[in-house]
């Protein structure tokens, strides 16, 4: 089997071919995708508890630490201990954090408009219906156990 008639390959390289688009987006505001995601899991208002960045971003603890720090030192958020749990830590958005957020949000709508024209809503169905299905078969987490036995 060729490596373009996997499902792996394609999904990788559809993700990596969006990653590239959406990092070309985020240049233009001294960003990164990865920046850009975070800001839209950051509420705007209440902040989100720096605990909960990584699980919501599929990062692990020390990427997300960096991701922060990098964030704090272009101005975009700023940690504050949480008022009832003083040992929580909350990330806010600054001012330049929310104008950034909100370019952010309009580069993934804009993408996700342009595609919703030129695909038919029955195929994205479909997509969406087997995306989901290989993530439970995924959860499951017995791919292998029947190949191996």
């Amino acid at each position: 089997m060729k490596r373009e008639e996997t499902i792996d390959y394609n999904i990788k390289a559809a993700w990596h071919g969006i990653a590239r688009m959406y990092n070309q987006q985020a240049l233009k505001y001294n960003g990164t995708m990865s920046i850009g995601f975070a800001l839209l899991n950051i509420h705007s208002e209440e902040g989100t508890p720096a605990t909960k960045i990584g699980p919501l971003m599929g990062l692990e603890p020390r990427s997300v630490t960096r991701l922060l720090n990098s964030m704090e030192e272009k101005g975009l958020i700023y940690r504050q201990a949480d008022r009832t749990d003083k040992r929580c830590v909350r990330i806010f958005l600054t001012k330049e954090g929310k104008k950034n957020k909100e370019k952010s949000k309009e580069t993934v709508l804009r993408f996700n408009e342009v595609v919703r024209e030129e695909i038919p809503n029955k195929k994205l169905d479909v997509f969406f219906e087997v995306l989901q299905e290989i993530n439970r078969m995924i959860e499951r987490n017995n791919i292998y156990e029947t190949a191996n036995s």
